[in-house]
């Protein structure tokens, strides 16, 4: 008998038996039987951290189970050699699942993105385990540079997200948060130029770069009291000077800007330039400000995927935190921001127990392979699988999902 998008279940013929299975059923058990093999690339990942775009070991060990399953995969995409994409079937309704794997300087995956990883995985093999039956399309995106560099906006700008209609993953963290949020952000990178003397014969004939750092910091910590809620400043000293010496003629400071929405971030960065020029007038300097990587825009997930989402995670027994107090915990910031502004999504955390730790902490990473990690990337595939069975089974999400693809590809045009 042909699918049903709406009834609960689906025929299966075998000679003159006629087994009933359900989708999601059938999800789950694609999920479990995959368990140990999921937890193990999570564990696998998490053992050889890999910094943005240099996630070639990642890649390989996030690819592999999913062409194993008969993915289509597709390499380098968006001209970025660690991005990918994984194709299963040809339905109507392209589901889009996420998965980061790059990790922090230092102190490795204190973010957890091997938990990530395996649970998009996870997701795809729950799905395509259905595809035929829901009209499915699965996509498994390769996202490399999260944490620095914003592999999905890049991905997001050159075609490779266009045909998605709806996109997910999951995020570590210490609590369950449905309708997580995050902020707009800016990373930027402020270069002044002075000139060299030798700082005790001749002072006097140099221009002191790092004094220009100097006065630029003093000023962001005396704008710090005046800041909309929501926006923030923090930076380090990239360089500042060779030698005691040597008067420097050359120093950077290296910024991330952040603010609840495009429009704020773009009235902090105009107040903060005020300060980096205000260091360079006061020294005799020049500067100059660059961003070093596509600017990220708050996350924007969508209430009815939302919805969902918050049913299947309560159904596997979890107790997320309660709408009215997600918004009062911001994430940091997200490149999958740009996509849920662009396509409907979620972006959910699924939590961990770090014994206090938190995101890049090292006491995270050690956390991101324990035991209530390995739990979360299975529950966190559940998740999502769950969800997006539960969409492509209504025809109302599923129609206004296609409805909106339709819209934005016209708009493309």
């Amino acid at each position: 008998m042909p699918p049903s998008r709406s009834g609960r279940q689906e025929a299966q013929h075998d000679g003159n038996a006629v087994y009933e299975v359900d989708a999601t059923a059938r999800g789950d058990a694609a999920i479990r039987a995959a368990s140990a093999e999921l937890i193990a690339l999570s564990h696998a990942i998490h053992d050889e951290p890999e910094l943005a775009f240099e996630e070639t070991r990642s890649v390989a060990k996030t690819i592999a189970p999913l062409a194993e399953r008969g993915f289509e995969i597709e390499l380098g995409v968006a001209e970025l050699p660690t991005a990918f994409r994984a194709r299963y079937g040809s339905g109507a309704l392209t589901v889009g699942i996420c998965a980061e794997y790059d990790a922090l300087p230092e102190i490795g995956h204190a973010c957890g993105h091997n938990v990530i990883a395996a649970s998009a995985v996870g997701a795809a093999l729950g799905l395509a385990e259905v595809a035929d039956e829901l009209d499915l399309t699965v996509l498994v995106f390769g996202t490399p540079a999260e944490e620095s560099g914003g592999g999905k906006v890049l991905m997001l700008e050159r075609g490779v997200f266009d045909d998605v209609a709806m996109a997910m993953m999951v995020h570590p963290g210490p609590l369950d948060i449905v309708g997580a949020r995050s902020l707009a952000l800016a990373d930027v990178s402020v270069v002044f130029h002075g000139r060299e003397a030798h700082a005790s014969a001749a002072p006097e004939q140099g221009r002191n770069a790092g004094d220009a750092v100097t006065v630029a910091q003093v000023a962001l910590g005396l704008l710090r009291q005046h800041l909309l809620p929501g926006q923030q400043l923090h930076g380090i000293v990239g360089d500042g000077g060779v030698a005691p010496n040597i008067v420097p003629g050359r120093a950077e400071l290296l910024y991330y800007l952040r603010a609840v929405d495009s429009a704020s971030l773009d009235d902090l960065m105009r107040r903060a330039s005020a300060c980096f020029e205000a260091g360079a007038l006061a020294t005799g300097c020049t500067h100059e400000i660059r961003t070093l990587a596509p600017t990220y825009t708050e996350l924007t997930p969508d209430p009815d995927l939302l919805l969902v989402y918050r049913e299947q995670l309560t159904g596997l027994g979890r107790v997320p935190l309660a709408p009215e107090f997600e918004a009062q915990r911001p994430l940091g910031s997200t490149d999958m921001g740009n996509v849920t502004n662009v396509i409907p999504g979620i972006h959910p955390v699924i939590g961990i127990d770090a014994g206090g730790a938190v995101t890049h902490q090292p006491g995270f990473a050690a956390a991101s392979v324990n035991a209530s990690a390995d739990r979360a990337v299975l529950d966190g595939a559940l998740a999502l699988t769950r969800t997006a069975i539960t969409v492509a089974r209504d025809d109302i999400h599923r129609d206004r999902l296609l409805q909106r693809l339709v819209q934005r590809q016209e708009d493309i045009r």
